[in-house]
């Protein structure tokens, strides 16, 4: 009888400045029920090295591994710098301030065992807010095709499960060009998708939280230009009029919430020429009158379990 041997699993965190919210992620990596090896590799970007000493007596036999981001500074330089140092032959996300469930890899592993050409795996989250939790399951499979029609926010970078080799294999891995990082976990799954399908377990393995405030909360022009960006580099982007109309609305409200009236009405152009009742452009326009706050805006949607 042949004995079947799970792949080992590094977990990359590309991390600054959230310690005690890293140690609760860490912690729900070192309880996974998962049979492979696995390993923590934790990337500091533009701050000091912690060494964690005071979480490995519970790793168990999960290996911890830390180090500096040592290409650009920023997200997507911290994930790359973790992937070229990872050892598994899968690899993981998890976000600094995201939990997993125990079962998140061992089912995740074993979903993949059904659909081998599948290029990723995905699951369901549980988004945390200031008031509730939301339930948000992907689709069971997800191609290239629907990722130009929507990002598909239900596929959330703290589940993403990939091969190693496959980020390696890429052109530009984590894209490091994107502004700010920002939408460079869309980006990576628009590249990947190009090779095969990200499949997803029907029900929440990884617990988000949208109940503190985010890295990019109030860094509107950073948001303005990363989405400009992938607009740019992926022009099927705009192929599809609702997901342009979406995109080009986002960027609309970040350049409004920025206070730059004559970027976010150049916005609201081109959103409205893909669509004409893009909701964006509602909010972009109420965020131009000052009659309500894009963070309270921004708020509101994030309390419903949704974004901008």
């Amino acid at each position: 009888m042949s004995v079947v041997v799970e792949p080992a699993v590094s977990v990359v965190i590309a991390t600054r400045g959230r310690a005690e919210l890293l140690r609760r992620a860490v912690r729900s990596i070192a309880a996974q029920e998962y049979a492979g090896g696995v390993e923590i590799v934790i990337v500091y970007d533009q701050c000091d090295i912690d060494p964690l000493d005071d979480v490995r007596p519970v790793l168990g036999s999960v290996t911890l591994r830390t180090m500096a981001n040592d290409r650009t500074p920023g997200l997507a330089g911290g994930r790359n710098t973790g992937i070229a140092a990872a050892t598994g032959e899968l690899l993981a996300f998890c976000d600094d301030d995201d939990e997993w469930l125990p079962v998140k890899l061992r089912e995740q592993v074993a979903l993949w065992a059904q659909v081998p050409d599948a290029v990723g795996v995905s699951a369901g989250i549980e988004i945390v807010t200031q008031s509730e939790s939301i339930v948000r399951i992907p689709p069971a499979v997800s191609t290239r095709k629907d990722f130009l029609a929507s990002r598909i926010g239900e596929i959330h970078p703290s589940s993403f499960l990939f091969r190693r080799s496959d980020l390696l294999d890429l052109p530009v891995g984590v894209d490091e060009a994107i502004p700010h990082s920002y939408g460079e976990d869309y980006d990576l799954l628009l590249q990947l998708t190009e090779r095969g399908d990200i499949v997803s377990v029907p029900h929440p393995l990884v617990i988000v939280h949208w109940d503190r405030t985010s890295y990019f909360a109030g860094r509107w022009a950073p948001m303005a230009e990363g989405l400009g960006f992938l607009l740019e580099k992926h022009k099927d982007l705009l192929l599809d009029d609702s997901n342009a109309a979406r995109m080009c609305g986002q960027v609309a409200f970040a350049y409004a919430a920025a206070g730059s009236k004559a970027s976010a009405k150049h916005w609201v152009r081109r959103a409205r020429r893909h669509r004409a009742s893009e909701p964006r452009v509602a909010l972009t326009w109420i965020a131009l009158s000052g009659i309500v706050s894009p963070e309270r805006i921004v708020t509101a949607l994030n309390n419903r379990g949704r974004g901008i």
